[in-house]
């Protein structure tokens, strides 16, 4: 009767566990794809002194958008190791604060003409705290889902992660479409940039609400979180899993977040073809990762995050040309950006039941979350900048294209490597 009574507590809060660790990754990736979408905007707003031109205000919006992911790391290790010690549980709920204080904080700030300098200070303070919640926020919440996870489901599980990921970046420019239709030009740079900013704070205290009401993993209760592995093994597994998720962080943002201004910069489309571009790379993008984490359980996590970087690899410039081109079909240009969000949605379905299995319950918060954020800083966070930069001194158009396909094939070899031991 006890057996039966602990399988009957089990769905419940599997399903807990999935909506709790689900929830902090929607708002923070809400965020960080409006500060992406709206990154001409935000340039505008605080990186443009008197004289300053266009593309130099672009460049610093990057850097200050990179700049948040390098705290990721620094998180990770800092909220990761609290959470491999006091549990999942409590350093979730800090974490989700965090974001959502930063956040909301983003959406009432004073602008560079109303402050001067100090306005692109306070922004990147800001970026730099939300860099921090977001690099504890990844192992935690994987952790949870995938230790919660019933038998033979990590992968799907795991996946949602992902999922979310993918809602809030279609969140975020569902937001800003709306935005950019409703209101005119002057509207939205005076204002209305800051209303999905302020949108995080009751979809934070939400989330807090739901975190919590969660309970311990049963994994971080057990023996086996008492029992850790060397350094030096556990520094060699985060390097494995950092260049495992390569491809999936450089050629995630460079399809889903960076796409609007380069379309906007480079390719001369206007604000609203960016976004619509955006949404229905989004769209590829979750449409695949819940089927790409199932299939994972089945067939492994490897082949099925193989295929998606090889895919890009291949398709990455061909993609890129139909963009390009303008003989191409706004019905074509659509299926190319759809498809381009696709084969990233292979890599991030089974990505975070893949980091998760690397490493062992004691240092399972730690590695996972140092394996993503470090890949996720360099690849991702830096991804506009060399993009924007690298274009702007070559004259390159397929830059994007070329960044993506070399971080693939470098996570190909990654992916074709059997942990040791």
């Amino acid at each position: 009767m006890r057996q039966i009574h602990e399988k009957d507590r089990g769905a419940p809060r599997s399903r807990r566990a999935l909506v709790a660790g689900s929830v902090g990754n929607f708002i923070e990736w809400y965020e960080f794809g409006v500060y992406g979408y709206f990154a001409t905007v935000v340039a505008a707003r605080f990186f443009t002194p008197e004289g300053g031109g266009e593309a130099e205000a672009l460049v610093r919006t990057y850097a200050s958008f990179a700049l948040a992911f390098f705290f990721r790391p620094v998180g990770a290790a800092l909220f990761g190791r609290l959470g491999d010690r006091i549990g999942r549980r409590p350093v979730l709920v800090l974490v989700i604060a965090l974001m959502t204080g930063a956040t909301t904080l983003i959406g009432a700030l004073p602008t560079y003409d109303q402050v001067g300098a100090l306005a692109p200070w306070l922004l990147t303070s800001l970026r730099v705290l939300q860099g921090l919640s977001a690099g504890g926020e990844f192992g935690g919440a994987v952790s949870v889902m995938t230790e919660f996870a019933p038998p033979g489901r990590r992968g799907l599980y795991g996946a949602w992660q992902s999922f979310t990921v993918a809602l809030g970046l279609l969140g975020g420019a569902g937001a800003a479409a709306l935005l950019a239709t409703v209101l005119t030009e002057p509207q939205l740079s005076d204002w209305g940039w800051r209303v999905p900013f302020l949108l995080t704070l009751p979809m934070g205290l939400g989330a807090l609400w739901l975190r919590l009401r969660l309970e311990e993993t049963p994994a971080f209760r057990g023996e086996a979180a008492r029992v850790s592995p060397p350094p030096g093994a556990v520094a060699r597994t985060v390097a494995l899993g950092a260049g495992r998720i390569m491809g999936w962080a450089a050629a995630g943002y460079t399809f889903l977040v960076v796409l609007p201004s380069y379309l906007q910069s480079t390719l001369g489309a206007s604000f609203r073809e960016a976004l619509v571009a955006t949404v229905l790379a989004n769209v590829g993008f979750a449409v695949t990762i819940l089927p790409a984490g199932l299939l994972s359980d089945r067939v492994g996590r490897r082949p099925v995050m193989l295929a998606g970087a090889v895919l890009v690899v291949v398709l990455a410039v061909p993609l890129l040309n139909l963009l390009q081109d303008g003989g191409t079909s706004d019905a074509v240009k659509g299926v190319a950006v759809f498809g381009a969000g696709a084969v990233v949605g292979l890599m991030a379905g089974p990505g975070p039941a893949m980091l998760a299995e690397l490493f062992p319950t004691s240092v399972r918060y730690t590695g996972l979350g140092l394996a993503y954020a470090l890949s996720n800083a360099v690849f991702s966070g830096c991804a506009g900048l060399i993009i924007t930069k690298t274009v702007e001194h070559t004259g390159s158009v397929d830059i994007p294209a070329y960044y993506a396909a070399a971080t693939c094939a470098v996570s190909v070899v990654a992916l074709a490597v059997r942990k040791a031991g």
